[in-house]
């Protein structure tokens, strides 16, 4: 998955206006305590956080 997959996803999931908030304000335990952006600012893999949205806001899994 390539960083602006993760985007469009994100905001078809949650709208734009919506989706910066779980990006930037959401801390994820899976991913360590951080938030999306801070994790894919570390180098996590954009899939892995992906998919740490998807399993903290239930997803349904034909949608990640």
């Amino acid at each position: 998955m390539r960083l602006q997959e993760f985007w469009a996803r994100l905001d078809d999931q949650f709208g734009p206006v919506r989706a910066q908030s779980v990006a930037r304000d959401q801390v994820f335990a899976s991913l360590g305590g951080r938030t999306a952006v801070d994790a894919l600012e570390a180098g996590l893999p954009v899939r892995k956080v992906w998919l740490a949205v998807c399993e903290a806001f239930d997803v349904p899994r034909t949608e990640r």
